[in-house]
């Protein structure tokens, strides 16, 4: 078997201290149905901010501001799969949403509601990089 290591870019996109959080689709053969931050894979050849700016306007339609980068995480996915996350602070002038079909929901959310539906791997790497005091979020 080959080993592979996927990078996905994910934007903290926040607007008057609430935070975009979208629900994958239940028909998504991983994670269906769970909360997470907009973003995705880097696709060869892309620099990461155009890659991120890429993934958020496909799938939410926002024009965002990338502020800077908040910090990088690993974990593997299956036993040959090897996922990174680079997670970026943006911000957002707007708040209307159109959804791809990969997602079924969104929410703006403030930090207590973050707190209830994001899944407990997010929320870990959310406290260890102190992701809850960011003054955008306030």
């Amino acid at each position: 078997m080959t080993n592979h290591i996927l990078v996905a870019l994910k934007g903290v996109i926040v607007n008057e201290g609430k935070a975009l959080i979208v629900q994958r689709a239940d028909d998504d053969e991983i994670g269906g149905g769970t909360w997470e931050c907009v973003g995705g894979q880097i696709e060869f050849g892309e620099d990461l901010e155009t890659a991120l700016l890429r993934e958020i306007q496909e799938e939410v339609s926002l024009n965002v501001t990338i502020e800077q980068i908040l910090y990088a995480t690993t974990f593997e996915a299956a036993p040959t799969r090897q996922v990174i996350i680079i997670t970026y602070l943006c911000s957002s002038q707007h708040r209307k949403v159109v959804l791809s079909k990969e997602h079924s929901n969104y929410t703006w959310a403030p930090t207590e509601q973050l707190r209830q539906l994001l899944p407990v791997n997010i929320l870990n790497d959310f406290e260890k990089n102190n992701i809850f005091s960011l003054e955008a979020l306030k």
